[in-house]
């Protein structure tokens, strides 16, 4: 079964319908410069009201260890999802588990980046946008992925529910990620989009 991270989550109201929705993890972005930032207070309150169950990441941009480290401090974060241009020697410094994006473009060596990364848990994989490192709704070529990765694939990058089923019969990823694609507006997410995402993912996965 391939599992659903829903991004970017803004909303105690957002995280319940995703969680009710079937989805298996939520995303917060701990990133001041995304339109989807959460500061510490609210991903809080968000984590609080949360069911059971539910995997919680967190998402860094090159960030300063000690903002890290404050974060971790207040909120219970499950996984740790790394979107810069952060070493293995950092990522691992947290002893947390973790997920290393790495934007996908021709040249790109994803077998070299599993093995620099070994110590992730997975690679996320998403569009290559110049400048932006993340969340831009850009679907890139899936055929840039090798068939057999050694680390977890979660696909990422412009994914809706008019393409996720595809992209699952091409890729078959461990996860896919989704942010923008089920969104009314940016870090606002919309309720019927969330739930025909994910029953394109388990209509997917029945065939």
């Amino acid at each position: 079964m391939t599992r659903i991270k829903i991004c970017g989550i803004t909303r105690v109201e957002d995280a319940l319908y995703a969680a009710s929705s079937g989805a298996d993890a939520i995303g917060l972005v701990f990133y001041v410069s995304s339109p989807r930032h959460v500061s510490i207070a609210q991903a809080k309150k968000i984590v609080d009201a949360l069911p059971p169950l539910i995997t919680v990441v967190g998402l860094f941009v090159n960030a300063e260890a000690t903002f890290l480290r404050e974060v971790l401090s207040s909120v219970p974060l499950d996984l740790l999802q790394f979107h810069g241009d952060e070493l293995p020697e950092y990522c691992a410094q947290f002893k947390r588990h973790y997920l290393k994006a790495i934007r996908v473009k021709a040249g790109v060596d994803l077998i070299q980046c599993a093995s620099d990364f070994r110590g992730a848990k997975g690679l996320l994989l998403d569009a290559h946008v110049e400048g932006i490192p993340g969340g831009t709704g850009t679907a890139f070529d899936w055929t840039l992925i090798p068939k057999k990765l050694p680390l977890s694939v979660i696909l990422s990058g412009g994914l809706d529910a008019g393409n996720v089923a595809a992209a699952i019969k091409q890729v078959r990823p461990y996860a896919v990620d989704v942010s923008s694609g089920v969104e009314a507006s940016k870090g606002i997410k919309d309720a019927a989009k969330i739930a025909a995402f994910i029953n394109e993912v388990k209509r997917a996965d029945a065939k």
